[in-house]
This record gives C-alpha cells, sequence and structure tokens, in this order.
C-alpha cells in the first residue's frame, strides 16, 4: 500500500452520500443539545481513502439518552453492545453505528475490566484510545478534525504510536500489543520507536489475554497485505511465544552444519505468496511446522520425513489451542498434511492417481492449489515458472477428470451391507481390504461403478487368496 500523504482536514459533507444514517443521527443529537462526533477507525480511514464499513462514534449523553435518540433518528434495530462501558448499537437498513458515551478509565494491575466513569470530555475521552491514529474525532454534522495527539501527521509519516505513555496504553489492554502489529501489516506503516521499545518491554502480558482474542487480532495480521512481515515482527519483538511458540523453532539448524532451506524465512515468503484467504494464510504460516521436530541429516543431506502428517497433528492442536471451531481447525490440518503433493505432479500420474488425490482433498482442493503455487520461492525464475505449471497443468487434469465422472459419488459396486450377505459373514476387517480394493478399481478405471457382476468376482476372489481375518 502506498503512503498517502494527506491534506487539510475534510469536511464531513464528502461521507454524507456514503453514510446516510450519520447526518439523520448528528440532527437528532443537536435537537437535544447533545454532541455527536465520528471517532476512531472510520475517521482514520476516510482520512486514507479507505472504504469504511462500520462507524464509530462518541457523545456527551449517556447511555439511556442515546437509546432515545437512535430510535427518534429511525434505527431499524438497537442493541446494548456494550451498555455498561457505556456503548449502544444501532442498525439503519444493513449499516452499524455505535455510539459511546465520553468516558474515562482506570484499571486494576491485572484486571483488563476497567472502571468507568461518564461525564468526560471529548479530550479526556480520546486520551484512553490505543494510538493516535485512532485518537481523532471528527463532528458528525462537519467541522474541523479533534486531534489532540497528533494522529493526522502520524498517518502522513506512516507511524504507528501510541497514546501519551506506552507502557500505561498496553498495560490496560495487552491486545493493543498485536494491534499494533496489526496496524503496521494493515497500512505499511512502521512502529514508533518508544512505541516499539513498549511492545518488545510488556511483551509477556500478551499471555494475560484470551485466546479467542488472540486469534481474532491473529487473523487480521494474516489477512493484511504482507503478512510476512508482521509475522516476522511477532517475533522479534516476543510476542509469538504467547500466540504459536512452535513457529519459533523453524529458526532451527541441522546438527553438524549441513546446509538446507531456511524454513523460517521461506515460510515468510510463502504467506506474502498466498491470496488473503484465511484458511489459506494459516495452512502457509503452519505447512513447516513440524520440520524443525524429524529434521534428519544424512551423509550431510537434510531430511523431513513424514513432516507432513506430524504438521496435520501439530497444526490441529495450535488450532484448538487458540479456540478456532472444528470445521476451520480440520480444514487447515488438512492442508498441511497434503500441502506438498501438487508440488510433486510430475505429469506421469495415472487418471487414478490424480482422482484420489481430488477425493483426499476434498472441498480444500482449491486451497491446496493456492498453497502450492506459492510454496516455490527459489530465486530462479525459471523454477518458480516451471513449479507454477506444474500446479497449473494438475489443477486442468483435475478438472478435465472432474468434468468426465462425478468424483465424490464414486463408489465401489458394491457395499459392507452386500458384501456380508453374499457370503453369509459378520460385519468384521474382512470388508475394509474388498472396499478399497474395488474403489481403487473404480478409480482407475479398471472396474465400472455399476458392475457388480466383477465386483463379486473380486470380491470372492481376494476371500479365497487372502487371509480372511486381520
Amino acid at each position: 500500500m502506498k503512503l498517502v500523504r494527506i491534506g487539510p482536514a475534510r469536511t464531513i459533507s464528502a461521507m454524507e452520500t456514503v453514510v446516510k444514517p450519520i447526518p439523520q443521527l448528528a440532527r437528532a443529537f443537536e435537537a437535544r443539545g447533545r454532541s455527536l462526533y465520528l471517532v476512531g477507525g472510520c475517521v482514520r480511514d476516510s482520512l486514507l481513502s479507505l472504504p469504511v464499513s462500520d462507524y464509530d462514534c462518541t457523545t456527551d449523553a449517556p447511555p439511556d439518552e442515546i437509546k432515545h435518540l437512535v430510535h427518534a433518528a429511525g434505527a431499524d434495530s438497537v442493541y446494548a453492545v456494550g451498555e455498561r462501558f457505556g456503548t449502544i448499537g444501532a442498525i439503519f437498513v444493513d449499516q452499524r453505528v455505535e455510539i459511546t458515551t465520553y468516558r474515562t478509565e482506570t484499571y486494576t494491575a491485572g484486571d483488563r475490566k476497567p472502571h468507568v466513569e461518564f461525564g468526560a470530555t471529548l479530550e479526556d475521552d480520546l486520551s484512553r484510545r490505543d494510538f493516535t491514529i485512532n485518537a481523532m474525532a471528527r463532528p458528525a454534522l462537519g467541522g474541523d478534525l479533534v486531534d489532540p495527539y497528533g494522529g493526522q501527521a502520524d498517518l502522513a509519516a506512516g507511524l504507528v504510536r501510541a497514546v501519551g505513555i506506552p507502557d500505561e496504553r498496553f498495560r490496560e489492554d495487552p491486545l493493543r500489543l498485536l494491534r499494533g502489529v496489526r496496524f503496521v501489516a494493515q497500512f505499511s506503516f512502521t512502529l514508533e520507536p518508544k512505541t516499539r521499545e513498549s511492545i518488545a518491554r510488556n511483551c509477556a502480558t500478551l499471555q494475560t489475554i484470551s485466546a479467542e482474542r488472540i486469534a481474532q487480532e491473529m487473523n487480521k495480521i494474516l489477512l493484511a497485505r504482507q503478512p510476512g512481515g508482521a509475522v516476522r515482527q511477532l517475533c522479534e519483538l516476543g510476542l509469538m511465544p504467547w500466540i504459536v511458540p512452535e513457529f519459533l523453532d523453524l529458526r532451527k539448524e541441522a546438527a553438524g552444519g549441513a546446509r538446507h532451506k531456511d524454513n523460517f524465512s521461506h515460510t515468510l515468503m510463502v504467506l506474502d505468496r498466498t491470496p488473503p484467504v484465511l484458511t489459506v494464510r494459516w495452512g502457509a504460516l503452519l505447512h513447516d511446522i513440524a520440520k524443525p521436530r524429524v529434521m534428519a541429516v544424512e551423509e550431510d543431506e537434510v531430511h523431513f520425513y513424514g513432516h507432513e502428517q506430524m504438521g496435520r497433528e501439530m497444526a490441529s492442536r495450535i488450532l484448538r489451542r487458540l479456540r478456532f471451531d472444528r470445521a476451520t481447525s480440520d480444514r487447515v490440518a488438512h492442508i498441511v498434511a497434503l500441502s506438498g503433493r501438487g508440488n510433486s505432479y510430475d505429469g506421469d500420474w495415472t487418471d487414478g492417481a490424480v482422482r484420489r488425490f481430488v477425493r483426499e482433498a476434498g472441498d480444500a482442493l482449491e486451497d491446496l492449489f493456492m498453497l502450492s503455487r506459492a510454496d516455490v520461492t527459489s530465486r530462479r525464475i525459471e523454477r518458480v515458472r516451471a513449479a507454477e505449471q506444474r500446479v497449473a497443468d494438475l489443477q486442468a487434469r483435475c478438472a478435465q477428470l472432474d468434468a468426465e465422472a462425478d468424483l465424490a459419488r464414486l463408489r465401489p459396486p458394491i457395499d459392507g451391507l452386500e458384501l456380508m450377505e453374499l457370503f453369509g459373514r459378520e460385519p468384521g476387517p474382512w470388508i475394509r481390504p474388498i472396499k478399497d480394493r474395488l474403489l481403487t478399481m473404480v478409480l482407475d478405471g479398471d472396474l465400472a461403478p455399476d458392475d457388480k457382476e466383477s465386483a463379486i468376482a473380486i470380491a470372492r476372489a481376494m476371500l479365497e487368496d487372502g487371509p480372511q481375518e486381520v
């Protein structure tokens, strides 16, 4: 993202055509003698000429009065998103607006929940915010930008600077340690030196934050335009031990000084090469996570045998620890387990091998193709192009075979119940080898899915030739 140089403060009229609720809200508040200011991210993003989706406002009206005024302004629904902290939310058609009473906060050591007092001024309210670029306000009906901490200048300079004393801001809410890195990643900004020093100094306080909140910030970091640099900063600032400590092991070197690819730098490059799809970005972050655990040196060559399968287990544990839902955790673990398959394609795969790959990938197939294209970080352009062509060829073959048959519905001509009935046997481990053999023959095109007669003959031969109990 290019650094945006910001000119004189704009009036709110430029936003009125985009955000219809804001002027009508402001007029309702003004009619009662109350102030209403746009504040925080919506002001920051509008100054950066970025799209604004949700709007935060602040006011001198208490929460009960806010509820009355948003109803009067025609809100479709009103909800108490954090009423005891002074915040009331409202929906106008499909536009969300949250309005918070001016407030001051005091914190007890070790407790992230503040003691809130209303009746503060706008300037007092802005003083409690995290970074200067988020501590600006603008009158909702137009007027001068309120910017007591130099947020506009920091936007122009591309700096993320804590409001006031950095240590105090981060001790109030240690999640701000991650938010600082996230803003750097989202806007291609730089941490102001004292703010950076404070983040490193207070890094261990991140362990007091819930796994869910850490995961939410990590998702935003990973979906930034260039997440690799942000992940590097998480490691350099001492934050990664409280997020994914296993990631730091990627810096491990092989015994005896044997040379191998720098797995740490490679992973950061892969991250930057992937599209902003959350499961793909997490898959990229974790696709080599197990390599340090399985690293082996044989005749001065470094090997990572079985790292994909161990990586599956590690990825699953990591995401469960961060309280991800089961579907996301399973999908990322599945991507990690299959992460090397796409780039191992050499054109000699049989149709059956391609079909098996598609079936094994399931609905993560497109995610795997995205990761496979990114997972070639050679400096030799011809190697990168050759790898990309292999993935493109595999993708084309998958599409061709998918057009020829509904792969997800391919089944052996006879199932387990039919096998038990045909041979008069009880359920048991004798069924699985027969079903696997029949399915493989179907996938390879050696057996038609509806050829029951041949399938029965094959099953009978297997029962006669091999051990019948496992």
